[in-house]
């Protein structure tokens, strides 16, 4: 991918959760402001910045809309893989 942020790829995106893809949609909703604002008033060096910020928000917004029809899997929380992994060594324990 050559335009766009590098930090905002698809396998990025698939492995953070609903709530900071939201913080990040949001972010990237004020650069995009701020960016048109800059354009407007003629204070905008990079016009690219505008297309790879739009693209970084439309790539969010499906992200988000394939984990709500299923085509994409959540991710799972950091914490839930140390739960199970104490509860499978407390029911190794318990057998």
């Amino acid at each position: 991918m050559s335009i766009g942020s590098k930090n905002l790829t698809p396998a990025e995106l698939d492995k953070i959760e609903d709530s900071v893809l939201v913080e990040e949609l949001k972010k990237a909703k004020e650069e995009l402001f701020n960016l048109r604002f800059q354009s407007a008033t003629g204070q905008l060096e990079s016009h690219g910045r505008l297309r790879a910020v739009k693209r970084d928000i439309a790539r969010i917004y499906t992200i988000i809309r394939e984990r709500e029809l299923g085509i994409r899997a959540v991710a799972a929380p950091a914490a839930a893989p140390k739960a199970k992994k104490a509860a499978d060594a407390a029911a190794t324990k318990e057998a």
